[in-house]
């Protein structure tokens, strides 16, 4: 009789690194569209500016809504008045915009030199009579999606703490349904509301694209669950009530400080689900929820099977490869579960930060679905050393490495497959329907390599690298 072997556990080591990432003052390009309503004030240098012209490049027929307050050395050297700067600029802001909230995003100058930008903020709010957020989303983070994170922290504290009373007022702050409800007739919305089960108030957080949103709001609705907002909504006037007691749930890896401020100042009860990437990691947050809300799922098996087969085309393209994550947006971990799913290998998740009790449960699902799919467990390496990475990637030939934008093309001048780890932060790849989305960017390279042989280009380029 032989003993059954136990499973081995996740590895967790950690380098000593730099944090290879954007600066998370890069946010801004995808809050300041989420938040129609919003202008961002970012208080930095000239560096900055130039780091957002350049990160922000493409959106150059857009009319941006930010701007750079930028400090000179009359401002580091506490010759000049802070107060009346950032006043001259919030007024002009108003004057030209007129906005429902200024976020005010400081840099590493502004922590640097301790200006108070939480000391100001109030007595200017009520001098020009427009909120003003201070978030701290500046390059001492470890990662550029931290950004987001501070922000929402910083608009958690701005939620009302009581429900309207008024029916306008209701009807007014939820934007989730009027968009739901939009063209039904009053008979309608009365039948669909009577769908939804008794259970709290739940609050979604992280920012998504609008089209998401609607969609695992709707998959929620489902099961009966009713969403009762989203941090952030689509306007600042929306932000969902967050009274002591109600539940809140993530759908991004890098909210932990979010998910901090909602438990600790807000009095929310964290549900800590696995983050809806993928038909999996989709369904396993949906369970989640209905869990805790004391809900028997439906459909849900149904539901993945019918997404797993929509996806065959590119799931065949990748089974039986291997991937290595360098690390850059902290969605290394959900990604790599996914993909492990697919059948892939996943040699290493490097991750610039890892918060173990926010990832607990993504965590789990990652061991599980390694278990399952009779797949070695990944080693997780948290600040990696990329001199070290690359030597292991070498070593290791991986069929497709996810990076940073500053190592792809020296890896691909070696005849290493790249992405770049950025187009995931940018691309819709939450819920059941975007996880087709998420395989057409992880195929692409090998996509592109495949019709480059049958073109027979990979021969001249072996040639040319002889030479």
């Amino acid at each position: 009789m032989t003993v059954a072997q136990q499973p081995e556990a996740l590895s967790f080591e950690c380098e000593t690194g730099n944090y290879h990432t954007f600066c998370p003052i890069s946010c801004v390009a995808w809050l300041y569209q989420k938040i129609e309503d919003s202008f961002f004030l970012v208080i930095g240098t000239k560096t900055c500016g130039y780091f957002l012209q350049n990160a922000m490049g493409v959106m150059i027929f857009a009319e941006p809504r930010y701007a750079m307050a930028e400090l000179e050395e009359g401002d580091i050297s506490a010759q000049l008045s802070d107060y009346e700067e950032l006043k001259r600029l919030c007024l002009q802001i108003k004057r030209d915009r007129n906005p429902s909230v200024i976020v005010w995003i400081g840099t590493c100058t502004t922590e640097i030199i301790k200006t108070d930008l939480e000391g100001l903020a109030p007595k200017l709010e009520s001098e020009i009579g427009i909120p003003i957020v201070v978030a701290r989303a500046n390059g001492l983070d470890y990662a550029f999606t931290q950004g987001e994170d501070t922000v929402l922290a910083a608009m958690a504290n701005r939620c009302p703490d009581k429900a309207p009373v008024a029916e306008t007022e209701k009807s007014e702050r939820n934007a989730i349904a009027k968009l739901l409800n939009f063209g039904k007739k009053k008979e309608d919305v009365a039948q669909d509301e009577s769908e939804y089960v008794d259970h709290p108030p739940l609050v979604l957080f992280g920012s998504l694209p609008d089209p998401v949103v609607t969609q695992l709001t709707l998959e929620l609705k489902k099961q009966g669950i009713k969403v009762s907002g989203w941090l952030p909504a689509k306007r600042f006037t929306e932000l969902p009530v967050l009274e002591e007691g109600y539940y809140v749930a993530g759908v991004n890896p890098f909210l932990s400080r979010t998910a901090t401020t909602l438990m600790r100042r807000r009095k929310c009860k964290l549900i800590g689900a696995p983050f809806p990437i993928g038909p999996d990691g989709t369904r396993a947050w949906i369970e989640k929820i209905c869990s805790v809300f004391g809900i028997t799922p439906k459909g849900l098996d149904e539901r993945e099977a019918q997404i797993w087969a929509g996806l065959e085309d590119y799931v065949k393209l990748i089974r039986g490869k291997s991937v290595f994550f360098m690390g850059d947006n902290l969605l290394e971990v959900s990604q790599a579960r996914f993909l492990i799913r697919c059948g892939m290998t996943v040699h290493e998740i490097g991750i610039p930060y890892m918060d173990k009790r926010y990832q607990a449960a993504e965590l789990a699902l990652l061991e599980k679905t390694c278990q399952e799919m009779n797949s070695p467990l990944p080693r997780i390496v948290e600040k990696p050393d990329n001199y070290n990475q690359l030597q292991r990637i070498y070593e290791l030939k991986p069929d497709l490495v996810i990076t940073g934008m500053a190592h792809a093309n020296p890896l691909e001048a070696r005849g290493i497959n790249t992405k770049w780890s950025v187009e995931f932060t940018f691309a819709q790849i939450h819920g059941f329907t975007n996880a087709r989305d998420m395989l057409e960017l992880v195929t692409r390279p090998l996509r592109r390599n495949n019709n480059l042989k049958d073109l027979g280009w990979d021969k001249l380029v072996r040639e040319e690298a002889k030479i």
